[in-house]
């Protein structure tokens, strides 16, 4: 039986097991989205899973939805990340950046240009984002015509560029969580008359552009994309059609040889169960929410080649260590997730540390 400690050949690396550090926003950059003096040590202390997934990255300016968030497209950004890629390749670790692109789950205040949001269609998210001046409604953002679609793609493929001038082992396309790319999916976020609304296939054709561009960039073996099938949030509602738009992406995506597929599986298990038949890749599957004894159970039945979790992961530097010896985990705060200092972010005592 494959234990989730054996190696695993993901793309053109060699992973030294299969537990993956899920992508989580934590809003810790500076203002013009260069990362913090403290990201190399938060992912470092985390070199110890076989893969990291970077928060959410913005490719451009456009791309930016929360205050403090980080970017992959300048020399700024690029100078930064590295500190954090040479970090975790010191201690052992692989890192890709996730890609992601919020359209319309952004606010002008939290942006470089502070302009209005784009997306889809004009159509407004319904729900209120964190400021720096408090809780404000989101704005309905602009429709983005056909053309600055593809020039959203040309953003992917230079922000892919950047990240392997930074470092990155690869890249994971966000494509889930009602962001961007999961608003093309959606009929209540996408209401387009071009090649990219109406038919399953029309909508779908923004994330096969985006993935084709990176690979076309960096490599396949370097290209790696995420989805939530089923998310309801933020207003998102994938309508009748939902289970079969990822039926097809899927497919279409598994022609391109990426290094994995990630799902963030929403509890629909027979559509689960069709994309571990359509994707002949590694699937790395993420449960949120999933206990620790249930811990390895979607390799030990053939669902996933490997397993991502997140707040588990940010409370346990040492992760890996614990699962092996059954040692007890910490506790994540809550309170320390998004903003601030080292508290909740590089302070989480591992095993070695309490045990001097």
């Amino acid at each position: 039986m494959t234990s989730l400690f054996q190696p695993v050949e993901l793309g053109r690396y060699t992973l030294k097991n299969r537990l993956v550090m899920a992508p989580m926003t934590r809003s810790r950059a500076r203002y013009d989205g260069t990362p913090g003096e403290l990201s190399a040590t938060y992912y470092a202390q985390r070199a110890g899973v076989g893969l990291i997934v970077t928060e959410g990255t913005q490719p451009s300016d456009d791309g930016q939805g929360y205050l403090m968030t980080p970017g992959i497209y300048s020399d700024a950004h690029v100078a930064g990340w590295k500190q954090t890629t040479e970090a975790v390749h010191a201690a052992g670790g692989r890192i890709f950046v996730q890609l992601m692109h919020a359209g319309r789950m952004s606010h002008p205040d939290n942006t470089p240009h502070h302009r209005q949001g784009v997306a889809p269609s004009a159509i407004a998210p319904n729900t209120p984002m964190f400021t720096a001046t408090g809780m404000q409604d989101i704005p309905v953002p602009r429709a983005l015509s056909t053309e600055e679609v593809g020039q959203t793609v040309a953003d992917f493929r230079y922000a892919a560029r950047r990240a392997i001038e930074a470092g990155f082992d690869g890249v994971e396309i966000h494509g889930a969580n009602a962001y961007l790319i999961q608003q093309f999916f959606a009929p209540s976020a996408n209401s387009r008359t071009d090649q990219y609304g109406g038919s399953l296939e029309n909508r779908a054709r923004f994330a096969i552009e985006v993935a084709i561009a990176i690979a076309e960039e960096i490599g396949a073996d370097r290209t790696a994309i995420r989805l939530s099938p089923g998310t309801t949030m933020w207003g998102i509602d994938e309508g009748e059609e939902g289970p079969a738009l990822y039926r097809y992406l899927v497919a279409e995506l598994n022609k391109l040889s990426l290094a994995y597929l990630h799902i963030m599986h929403q509890g629909n298990e027979p559509l689960l169960a069709d994309i571990r038949t359509l994707w002949t890749g590694n699937l790395l599957l993420n449960r949120p929410g999933r206990a620790r004894e249930a811990v390895g159970s979607d390799l030990q039945c053939g669902l996933a080649d490997l397993e991502s979790y997140g707040q588990m992961v940010l409370a346990n530097p040492d992760f890996v260590e614990r699962l092996q010896s059954g040692a007890a985990m910490n506790e994540a705060d809550r309170n320390s997730y998004f903003g601030g200092t080292e508290r909740g972010y590089t302070d989480y005592p591992t095993l070695a540390a309490a045990s001097a």
